[in-house]
């Protein structure tokens, strides 16, 4: 089995003592991790592990740059672990900030080089104090194009091709949030991100050159494995890291692309280097029936890995998924690239070759509700609605299952769910709970329903 390693971009902090079993386990975690903490301590941070190896399931929020590099901590030891049980890489990937990951995994970069370009990147970024905001739109990338395309302004745009029905366009605040108005009109799901910095716009370019001005220059290895980068369209060669960070502030990352290519040349098995399925949600969508695994999210990881080892063959190179070709002039990007242009824009009332877009289910009538709900009654209400709309008999749905970790409910069905909801208990403000997205269960929808409608009633 070929197996590809994805590391994830920017997403939630990790949960408190998630590396706590690979940091007792396994040597190489240990010391990975003790490197970031020693880069840490040396830029004025606190330690990153301690969080991560103790039983603490709430984030100290501590700012974006530790932010990063828990989410580099969970990646690299998650990496260290496959490694171990004897499961390598025929490539890794990396979404976003998550290719500096990824070359760091590879050996291209140390972990502590890694680690304070990770932090001067997010430094720059905040000194630029951006007003800007991205939003994942349940579209093909062409469509999410001509959505961003009607606003007409430079840095309203397509910022990441993740699925066939997932892309994110990235634009200033305002602009993003009539973008959102219109995707709604248009009944097409959208779930703004909650990310420190937004990036993936022209908008970011003067953070580019500040990173290439003020960044340490960092030495570059050979590297062990190969890196696929998705906003260069092919692998990691000889590239300077500071410029492959600064160039991807700017770019369209293809994740989409990225995924087919590798698994045309052979690629038949994804492995999430991160706590939950994020990028492996992408290839799910993309390459359907392919094997993707998330050991992280397992009851036992170890034994998923292992699991994952006993498939594994010794495995031939892949062959280079790409092609250079020279960077169009007055492009943003430092790096060539070799991907495709860009479609045109299309009309959104005839689309020239129409691409898929999720139906739109219709809304079960909602029945009449009192203030007195009890927590059972919205429970099978909930049930009833979910079931309905993700085509589950209602008694499947276990109130502490995740929605999105064990029924595999993506995190645009959960906003339009969250609607349904807010409209059905008639709640306006439950559709703006981004918690209830991040660890979705019926059982706290449930309650928020209740706490809710107990609220409104003693007004």
């Amino acid at each position: 089995m070929d197996s590809v390693f994805v590391m994830p971009g920017t997403v939630a902090a990790p949960r408190g003592g998630i590396l706590r079993d690979p940091h007792n386990r396994y040597e190489t975690v240990r010391e990975a991790l003790s490197r970031i903490d020693k880069a840490a301590r040396d830029m004025g941070l606190p330690n990153i592990s301690t969080r991560l190896i103790e039983h603490n399931d709430t984030s100290d929020r501590r700012g974006p740059e530790v932010q990063y590099l828990e989410i580099f901590a969970v990646s690299i030891a998650t990496h260290h672990m496959l490694v171990a049980e004897g499961v390598e890489p025929v490539a890794i990937v990396g979404q976003s900030i998550g290719e500096l990951w990824a070359l760091a995994a590879a050996g291209h970069l140390s972990v502590e080089d890694a680690a304070r370009l990770a932090v001067a990147r997010s430094e720059v970024l905040t000194r630029q104090s951006w007003d800007g905001k991205m939003l994942a739109v349940g579209v093909d990338g062409r469509r999410a194009e001509s959505l961003a395309g009607l606003m007409d302004h430079p840095n309203l745009v397509l910022a990441c091709e993740n699925a066939p029905r997932q892309s994110v366009i990235s634009g200033p605040r305002q602009l993003i949030e009539q973008v959102e108005r219109v995707a709604d009109t248009f009944g097409w799901p959208s779930l703004p991100l909650d990310v420190p910095h937004p990036t993936h716009t022209p908008a970011m370019a003067q953070a580019a050159r500040d990173l290439r001005a003020t960044a340490p220059r960092v030495p570059y290895g050979t590297g062990r494995w190969r890196v696929c980068s998705p906003w260069m369209g092919r692998d990691v060669g000889d590239d300077d890291p500071v410029d492959l960070v600064a160039g991807a502030l700017t770019a369209r990352v293809r994740m989409l692309h990225t995924i087919r290519e590798l698994h045309a040349a052979g690629a038949d098995a994804f492995v999430e280097c991160g706590e939950w399925a994020v990028v492996t949600k992408f290839v799910e969508a993309s390459i359907p029936g392919v094997r993707c695994v998330v050991p992280l999210s397992e009851s036992d990881p170890v034994e998923a890995v292992r699991a994952l080892a006993a498939e594994s063959a010794d495995a031939g190179p892949l062959r280079p998924y790409a092609v250079r070709v020279p960077v169009p002039a007055g492009a943003v990007a430092t790096a060539p690239v070799a991907v495709p242009a860009p479609m045109a824009p299309v009309s959104y009332v005839a689309p020239a070759t129409p691409a898929p877009v999720a139906p739109v289910v219709a809304a079960p009538a909602a029945p009449s509700v009192s203030d007195g709900l009890n927590y059972a009654s919205v429970l099978a209400e909930l049930q009833t609605l979910y079931g309905d709309f993700l085509g589950y008999p209602p008694d499947l749905l276990g109130e502490d299952d995740g929605l999105e970790s064990e029924l595999g409910v993506e995190s645009l069905k959960q906003v339009v769910l969250l609607g349904r909801v807010s409209d059905q208990f008639d709640l306006p403000d439950l559709r703006s709970n981004s918690s209830l997205l991040s660890v979705g269960t019926l059982r706290r929808i449930a309650e928020s329903v209740v706490a809710g409608r107990a609220e409104a009633a003693g007004r």
